[in-house]
């Protein structure tokens, strides 16, 4: 007889029933979702106690594994980031569904009129780590965009998911949706992670958000589509026509906003003929942030520690920052190109011209000008919530939200035409 609670076994009853709920998603009412969805939002309030006393044991456990402490700043909820959690699906359910909308539609010569239309990829399977918020975030992306999702979290959020799981499946099922609409694996078993990457047909689409480890892994094994989220190896570059004030700005929050998110800046580059460099690494390192440079940074300030080789690769996640100083905006595309990780860079300066060059030439899914890499954030670009960043070149790119959760569907309407 078959163990029920085997990860092959039970990863395959959980997509046959999120097959199902796919089926009612993609013909749910766009109110009916986003009324659900603010259920949903009232539950994660109505039930913020379990939620945070879930967490807190999440929180003690890590800290009693030693974990990084920006792992554990990842993995913490208080009441004003519930707050927030909350909200988000408060947003996503505000959005405009994209279920239905015409992408685009022209008539032939021979009169056949065609049209492509957004629909549901169908069942969704996303694995991820540490962050509670990313259960919420997801259920929330999933169902507005009429697809059913399987969540996988990492053992150190147990916890934490199993109660905010809860909660928003009592808000979606008082919504009139279907309770396998947003299912959670409940084994820690990592077994079950290969389960899902095997599941070809039962599942449609994989998405990893996590470490470098667990995007490798779900990339080599998967026999699913993968919609990676890489590591944020994210660069600020200051052209020697930046402000000062403007400069230190941007560079602090960048870096010290919160260390642990992937919009973080990582690497500092300093354009070799501004003159205010000495003054905003020795504004970085008074807000607590530890430096690793080259030859010319070190040079600029004695705090400055030298860089070893793997510094430029690094993904810190904490108050630590690599420095170097390079020759002007072909400089900064050289060191871009060489060591970044395709997510999020930005240029401070005052000339346009340099900026628009920068702009068009740093192949990333996020470029900005005079504004913090903190900005990465799906929210933070009206798109609600984000599933993630994605860093590769098919589907989509950069913050995915709602649209990168849609496929599309060609629609012909003819009066008898043939092709003879």
């Amino acid at each position: 007889m078959l163990d029920p609670l085997s990860p092959p076994v039970l990863i395959n009853t959980m997509t046959a029933r999120a097959r199902g709920a796919a089926h009612a998603l993609a013909a749910a009412h766009e109110t009916t979702k986003a009324c659900a969805l603010r259920l949903a939002a009232t539950a994660l309030r109505d039930r913020a106690a379990d939620i945070l006393s879930a967490n807190a044991e999440d929180v003690a456990r890590a800290s009693d594994r030693a974990l990084a402490p920006a792992l554990v700043d990842r993995l913490r909820l208080d009441p004003a980031r519930l707050a927030g959690v909350a909200e988000g699906v408060d947003a996503v359910a505000a959005l405009p569904d994209p279920v239905g909308q015409v992408i685009d539609r022209t008539t032939r010569p021979n009169g056949l009129q065609l049209s492509r239309v957004r629909v549901p990829i169908g069942v969704i399977g996303i694995v991820y780590e540490s962050r509670p918020n990313v259960t919420a975030d997801a259920a929330a992306l999933c169902v507005r965009s009429g697809n059913a999702v399987i969540l996988r979290g990492g053992s150190e959020a147990v916890a934490s998911n199993r109660a905010l799981h809860a909660a928003l499946v009592e808000g979606l099922v008082a919504g009139g949706l279907p309770a396998d609409a947003v299912q959670l694996v409940p084994t820690t078993d990592r077994a079950a992670v290969g389960a899902m990457l095997a599941a070809e047909g039962a599942i449609d689409l994989i998405i990893p958000r996590g470490g470098k480890s667990l995007v490798a892994r779900v990339q080599a094994e998967a026999r699913v589509p993968v919609l990676a989220h890489l590591d944020g190896v994210n660069h600020v570059f200051v052209h020697a026509s930046a402000d000062p004030a403007m400069a230190r700005a941007v560079v602090i929050d960048a870096k010290l906003r919160r260390t642990g998110v992937c919009g973080a800046m990582e690497t500092l580059l300093i354009d070799r003929g501004w003159p205010h460099a000495a003054a905003l690494l020795a504004a970085l390192a008074e807000a607590g942030c530890a430096l690793r440079g080259d030859a010319a940074a070190r040079a600029l300030l004695a705090a400055v520690e030298p860089a070893e080789p793997s510094d430029w690769d690094a993904e810190y996640l904490d108050a630590i920052a690599a420095v170097a100083v390079v020759d002007g905006v072909d400089g900064a595309l050289a060191h871009i190109a060489r060591h970044g990780s395709h997510h999020t860079d930005a240029i401070v300066a005052a000339d346009a011209h340099v900026a628009e060059r920068f702009l068009a030439a740093v192949d990333s899914a996020i470029v900005l000008w005079n504004a913090s890499t903190q900005f990465a954030d799906g929210a933070e670009f009206g798109l609600g919530a984000e599933i993630g960043i994605a860093t590769g070149r098919l589907h989509a790119r950069g913050p995915v939200a709602l649209e990168g959760l849609t496929t599309y569907k060609w629609l012909g309407r003819g009066s008898g035409q043939v092709r003879g």
